[in-house]
């Protein structure tokens, strides 16, 4: 069994990887995604990542399938006190920016689509510079106190107005975020690496990378002169055109060969083993694809091993 991670200053105890619910209602249909969903309990995971605004998207969808499918399953399965669910605000078409209106309908509307009385983990979805830190932090501290929110987290934000809103919540004794929500994997350091790192490190927050395998690109299967069939495609097929990402994927393949290990379970064990991270988020559209995701949670790379990837995504 799987160890959990406590993350951050929260009383969440989650597994090591978190499992992202992007896909469901877009690349996955209810079943798929059920049967996904079924297969990560099954190896012991709890932590599900979503948003109000998936899979807005998609023609045909106007934002929050994702969490309607999540919110039948956990009903169907009748397991919601063992799901860690993560979901965020600022980006469902009808429940636009932050906003403390915004933020409190966007909650409730969230809730009737998972089914539930409470949200583990509630994330800003995208910062909003033009609201005052002072109104955002307000609004969530509110849904804390009546028991709809367990607990606040950031995604896409600033060091500085994260610096404020952890301020503002310490000055006032109100909720503060216990989660970091960075774009991060081995190709893509630049945005989290230095003051926000940092700033998370010494504050005691949780970091829960998104895009932790680079768009498909890190699991091995973008490479000069292939083609692969998906709706990510032209992300992937980048990194894989550029000298840093040759660099990457010959390490990766090299020390994947050294542990018999896939390609993405590497990528997420050298992500897993960075400052401040407690489980890197990824999605699977197939069942067969979460065991290369999964397999991060038993895999401990050395530190030559994460020295060699470090140094080759330089």
């Amino acid at each position: 069994m799987t160890s959990l991670r406590t993350l951050g200053s929260s009383d969440l105890e989650v597994f090591p990887l978190s499992l992202g619910g992007n896909v469901f209602g877009w690349t996955a249909d209810e079943q798929t995604s059920f049967a996904v969903l079924d297969a990560y309990a099954a190896a012991g995971g709890n932590f599900v990542d979503t948003a109000d605004s998936y899979s807005a998207w998609v023609e045909g969808n106007s934002g929050g399938e994702s969490e309607t499918i999540i919110g039948k399953w956990v009903k169907a399965r009748g397991n919601r006190d063992d799901v860690v669910i993560a979901t965020k605000v600022s980006q469902h078409p009808e429940y636009q920016g932050l906003s403390a209106a915004t933020i409190k309908a966007a909650a409730d509307a969230s809730l009737r689509r998972l089914g539930t009385d409470r949200i583990d983990l509630y994330y800003t979805h995208f910062d909003k510079p033009e609201v005052p830190v002072e109104e955002i932090i307000g609004a969530l501290d509110e849904l804390v106190r009546a028991g709809k929110v367990r607990h606040i987290a950031a995604s896409n934000i600033s060091p500085e107005r994260l610096r404020a809103s952890l301020d503002f919540s310490d000055r006032e004794g109100l909720a503060r975020y216990v989660a970091l929500q960075p774009h991060y994997n081995l190709v893509s350091r630049d945005t989290y690496e230095g003051p926000l790192q940092d700033l998370a490190a010494r504050e005691g927050l949780a970091a829960v990378p998104y895009y932790s395998l680079a768009a498909g690109f890190l699991t091995g299967k973008y490479r000069p002169g292939t083609t692969v069939d998906s709706p990510r495609a032209g992300t992937g097929a980048k990194y894989a055109r550029s000298e840093r990402g040759g660099r990457v994927l010959a390490a990766l393949d090299e020390i994947a060969a050294a542990h018999g290990a896939p390609v993405a379970t590497v990528a997420l064990a050298w992500l897993a083993a960075q400052p401040t991270i407690t489980a890197p988020i990824a999605s699977a559209r197939t069942v067969e694809q979460l065991p290369d995701l999964l397999g991060v949670a038993g895999l401990t790379l050395t530190d030559g091993d994460l020295k060699k990837l470090t140094d080759a995504s330089a």
